[in-house]
């Protein structure tokens, strides 16, 4: 593994040729999720199944968090006091009518890693598999429906519905995009029932996604890791 600065953001490679992300293979793009390391998706190259010389990509978040326990970073800031107050009263928030602040801005750092990646990489963004886990599913999410890259596929763990007055009018325009979504069922984080409603609109814009939910809480299990690598492999060898 080697890491490289792409676009303004430190970027964790491997796979590929020499185990570093050489060559010019097909690319997986995984960004993590809220509070964890730039490191905390790395070991799911060494368990998903994918076609031999893939290059894996883990994008590091920019901003550093001070969360008391080693390197904890995000793509924007969410408000823990309000989310623990929702689980005090039991309440479920409904993430689809939010646009939440500091979106736009993550959404214009990952643009531009997407920008220079082509020009220090041999990339084919037709056999380049896109997604995250949680925060980084939804900024995925984001950013597929407002571009045009032709990705071969996006991945949704642990995800939210987000900004559907936004978002909906966008997903037409990938209609027949290949979509892998999973969510647990007792995930107090990110609650199930946004992942339903992200997977609801998908599917009624005519986007094609396989869905996997599993008894759970936030987390990628192993039973879902098993089934994400025949659609990474499919969607990559085309």
């Amino acid at each position: 593994m080697r890491e490289v600065l792409l676009g303004g953001l430190r970027v964790k490679l491997t796979g590929g040729v020499d185990g570093q992300g050489g060559g010019d293979g097909p690319v997986v793009i995984l960004l993590h999720g809220f509070g964890a390391p730039g490191d905390d998706l790395v070991p799911l190259a060494d368990v998903i199944d994918a076609p031999t010389g893939t290059r894996w990509l883990f994008p590091e978040a920019p901003l550093s968090l001070n969360m008391g326990f080693g390197d904890s970073r995000a793509w924007w800031i969410i408000d823990f006091a309000r989310i623990q107050e929702d689980r005090e009263a039991g309440r479920i928030r409904d993430l689809s009518i939010e646009v939440p602040q500091g979106l736009a801005l993550a959404r214009e750092r990952f643009l531009a890693f997407l920008k220079e990646l082509p020009k220090q990489l041999p990339i084919d963004y037709k056999k380049t598999v896109i997604g995250g886990f949680s925060q980084g599913a939804m900024l995925t999410c984001d950013t597929v429906l407002q571009t045009d890259y032709p990705f071969a596929g996006l991945v949704q763990l642990s995800g939210n519905l987000l900004a559907q007055a936004v978002w909906g009018p966008l997903m037409r325009k990938r209609k027949g995009l290949p979509v892998f979504q999973s969510h647990g069922t007792q995930d107090d984080v990110l609650p199930n029932i946004g992942a339903e409603r992200l997977r609801d609109a998908l599917t009624q814009a005519g986007l094609a996604v396989e869905w996997h939910s599993f008894r759970g809480g936030h987390a990628i299990p192993e039973a879902v890791l098993r089934r994400l690598g025949p659609f990474i492999t499919k969607r990559l060898r085309g």
